[in-house]
């Protein structure tokens, strides 16, 4: 698609979709030239979030690999596939234990568990449909629970329990 056939009204939601995902990562404009080494200015990048300039495909997919982020989450959703709402409050485990729990991201990747992989490639899963890349934590819903716990055959509070014992639950 040329520049021209871009209507300034996408130019302007790819813009604001490429400003959550870098404010998700907690990065300002300046770091992610820094980081790229120069290949992304911070005054085009600005540009490019305003909407002012329209940013080509290739740039986008290697704004996505900067970002570690499939390159379909740098675009602007439909008006029905938003980002699901995200109850921040978990519990500790503990018994009559229910509601979300909320996942530390950095503490799963370093995890030697047999469970790790699993709950790492769900954990992805949830990540892609919300668009939620911040990579520090992220709060799985009750539902979620009981899906890990059937794949590995427990009960949700026992999942809820192994959880906290794994010492990825917040």
């Amino acid at each position: 698609m040329d520049e021209e056939e871009v209507s300034p009204a996408y130019a302007r939601e790819v813009g604001s979709r490429l400003r959550d995902i870098r404010r998700q990562q907690g990065l300002s404009l300046q770091a992610v030239e820094d980081v790229s080494e120069r290949e992304f200015k911070a005054s085009v990048l600005g540009a490019y979030e305003r909407g002012e300039r329209v940013i080509s495909v290739l740039r986008l997919q290697r704004l996505a690999g900067l970002y570690s982020v499939p390159v379909d989450q740098l675009l602007p959703r439909g008006p029905d596939a938003g980002p699901a709402a995200v109850d921040l409050h978990g519990g500790a485990a503990g018994a009559g234990d229910t509601g979300p729990v909320r996942i530390d991201l950095g503490h799963l990747d370093s995890l030697e568990a047999p469970e790790r992989d699993v709950v790492r490639r769900y954990i992805g899963m949830i990540q892609i449909q919300r668009g939620d890349f911040n990579g520090r934590v992220i709060t799985i819903r009750n539902e979620d629970v009981r899906a890990l716990a059937r794949v590995f055959e427990r009960d949700e509070s026992d999942m809820r329990r192994r959880l906290h014992e794994l010492g990825i639950r917040v």
